[in-house]
C-alpha cells in the first residue's frame, strides 16, 4: 500500500475511471486501497470527502467502503434536503395548480364532425 501523502485524487479517479472503461480489476483495487487509506485516517477526511464529488468514487465508497456519511456526520455536517417544487407544464404541476380534479371538455366540438348525418 502507498503511504497518503502521494494519494491524491486525480490519480484515484483516474484508476476509477480505468475500472470502469475496461473492466480492470486491479485498477478498482489499488483505487479502492487508496480510497480506504484516506477514509480511515482522520487526518485526511477533508480530502476523502472532496474525493467523494466525483460520481465513480462516490459509488465505491456507497458499495464498497461506506464511510462518506459516516465521515460526514462525526464532522457535523448534514445534507440540505431540496426544495421539491413541481415545474410548471408538467402533470404534477398541473394537478397541483387546479385542485378541480380533470379538465372539463369544451362544450363545442373543435373540428367539424366527419359523419355530419349521424347524431352526436
Amino acid at each position: 500500500m502507498t503511504s497518503p501523502s502521494r494519494i491524491s485524487r486525480a490519480r484515484i479517479v483516474e484508476q476509477l475511471k480505468i475500472a470502469a472503461r475496461k473492466g480492470d480489476r486491479g485498477a478498482l483495487m489499488l483505487a479502492a486501497e487508496q480510497m480506504k487509506t484516506l477514509a480511515y485516517t482522520p487526518r485526511y477526511w477533508d480530502k476523502y470527502l472532496e474525493l467523494l464529488a466525483h460520481p465513480l468514487a462516490r459509488l465505491v465508497d456507497l458499495l464498497l467502503i461506506k464511510q462518506g456519511d459516516k465521515i460526514a456526520h462525526q464532522k457535523g455536517w448534514v445534507r440540505h434536503k431540496r426544495d421539491r417544487r413541481p415545474a410548471t407544464g408538467t402533470a404534477r404541476g398541473a394537478k397541483a395548480a387546479k385542485p378541480g380534479g380533470r379538465r372539463r371538455p369544451p362544450s363545442s366540438p373543435a373540428q367539424a364532425s366527419l359523419f355530419p348525418d349521424l347524431p352526436a
